[in-house]
């Protein structure tokens, strides 16, 4: 399967990729990845990657690596996510430090939305985002989603689930 590449006005969103682990393995290694699975080390990291590269094959979608487009430096990723047991598909994002406060998640989830809607033709999306997460809820109030329900996680425990608006709707979001 060939994972489409997709462009913002800044940023670029590319296939996982091996060149992302030292990055990804210093984000596990903090406290911010207790909201994405978290702490977790570098053969683990490893494991992630390649979980999802085979998303990618499974269902036909997953997370894109997030880069600068000019520098090339990463920032996280984004995409959509449906692994086994999931409610439905889930649009997620992890954005490392160097990329925060900097509307890059904002602007990558958009472009990630505007496939699942456009290229997909999903007709609705979610992000499950834990309770203690309160930067990741403030990304879904700004990107138009609203609060549906507590869902328990037998993994990772209670996940809140924000609908996103539907495709006729996120054209008016800025």
């Amino acid at each position: 399967m060939i994972i489409p590449t997709l462009q913002t006005e800044s940023l670029t969103l590319r296939a996982p990729a091996i060149s992302d682990l030292a990055d990804e393995t210093e984000f596990y290694a903090s406290k911010r990845s207790v909201h994405v699975g978290g702490p977790a080390n570098e053969g683990q990291v490893w494991n992630m990657i390649a979980m999802m590269l085979g998303h990618w094959h499974i269902h036909g979608f997953g997370f894109w690596g997030i880069e600068d487009t000019k520098s090339g430096q990463y920032y996280g990723r984004v995409g959509l996510w449906m692994p086994h047991g999931w409610p439905e598909p889930e649009l997620g994002w992890a954005i490392m430090g160097p990329a925060e406060g900097k509307s890059i998640a904002y602007h990558a989830a958009k472009a990630a939305r505007d496939y699942a809607y456009q290229t997909l033709n999903w007709t609705t999306l979610i992000s499950l985002i834990g309770p203690s997460n309160t930067r990741s809820a403030k990304l879904a109030e700004r990107l138009g989603c609203t609060f549906e329900k507590a869902q328990a996680d037998a993994s990772e425990g209670a996940k809140f689930i924000w609908r996103h608006p539907a495709p006729r709707a996120v054209e008016g979001l800025t």
